[in-house]
């Protein structure tokens, strides 16, 4: 009988893209694993990643940014699995606009004006024709629940809003008029990240942490498994709205936002890479040394590729 290890796992919000993480935790998988997770929520996605680099935590589940400028830079930080790798989002307008066109002159609310939501947005106007700056404007509006209020208070005239609360807005009259996956295929949404130090004194627990994940990711990408993993992701998005936790976690299963092999690929990384470099988060000769951010070598062993050591 494998002995039972704590492993203490950090993140910022701990929302919707953790759905796999509660499954393993609320239907025994970690505890079949000889694991006990014990949950630091930290408040903010850079607060996490330094909780790992500073040994507060052992692994983070959060966006990859801060392990890539740390990895550059010849840190100790690495990701060894994937948690996301689609952004599911979508721009909501008001009910009198029809489509991405329509937004020359309007004002597009965001979280920052050089990062995330900012650059997602740039990149899906532009192929429509629209430029910023010059056809219109960016309005900080802060998180996507400020921005769903200032959007009914007419402060704004569009947003790009994650499921589901984008479904929530066209329920209320709005118009998705554009999908950022449509432009942003891949990315790492957010990943495992862990120090190299820690992850090679602790390979055995890293590995059944990985299995037990694995586990939890086949049951959450199962249609016929909703009975477990609504119930979670309802808790962690919509509370009592049923309806639509629903359609937000099929819209984001079906995107494949949950990879099944937690695997990171290529062209993910280096569409991260490259939005950090347009956010000047990162200098374009950064770019060739970021690819080895992702060291897979303990996943191929949770997946059965090699051997464990």
């Amino acid at each position: 009988m494998t002995s039972t290890t704590q492993l203490s796992l950090a993140g910022g919000a701990q929302g919707f893209n953790w759905l796999p993480v509660f499954v393993a935790e609320e239907h025994g998988i970690f505890a079949k694993h000889g694991l006990s997770i014990q949950y630091q929520k930290m408040g903010t996605v850079d607060k996490a990643t330094t909780a790992v680099l500073e040994g507060e935590a052992d692994l983070a589940i959060t966006p990859p940014e801060g392990a890539v400028s740390n990895f550059v830079q010849g840190g100790e930080l690495r990701t060894i699995a994937s948690n996301s790798n689609r952004l599911p989002m979508s721009i909501v307008a008001h009910s009198s606009i029809k489509s991405i066109k329509e937004l020359k002159g309007k004002r597009v609310g965001t979280s920052s004006l050089t990062e995330g939501t900012a650059i997602y947005t740039q990149l899906l106007l532009a192929q429509e024709g629209l430029k910023y700056p010059g056809d219109y404007e960016f309005e900080l509006a802060g998180i996507h629940t400020k921005r769903w209020e200032a959007l009914q208070a007419g402060e704004i005239d569009c947003a790009p809003q994650p499921a589901p609360w984008n479904f929530l807005a066209e329920r209320e009259g709005y118009n998705l008029i554009g999908e950022i996956n449509d432009v942003i295929p891949e990315i790492v949404f957010a990943a495992i990240i862990g120090r190299k130090s820690w992850l090679e004194k602790n390979s055995a627990v890293v590995v059944r942490f990985l299995q037990a994940l694995l586990e939890a990711y086949e049951i959450t990408n199962d249609p016929s498994k909703e009975d477990i993993t609504l119930p979670i992701f309802q808790r962690i998005t919509t509370k009592d709205d049923s309806d639509l936790a629903l359609r937000g976690l099929r819209y984001m299963r079906d995107m494949g936002m949950w990879p099944t092999d937690l695997s990171i690929p290529g062209k993910a990384l280096e569409t991260t890479v490259d939005l950090m470099i347009r956010a000047n988060l990162l200098s374009e000769s950064a770019r060739s040394a970021a690819a080895g951010l992702f060291d897979r070598a303990h996943l191929d062993v949770a997946l059965g590729h090699q051997p464990a050591k």
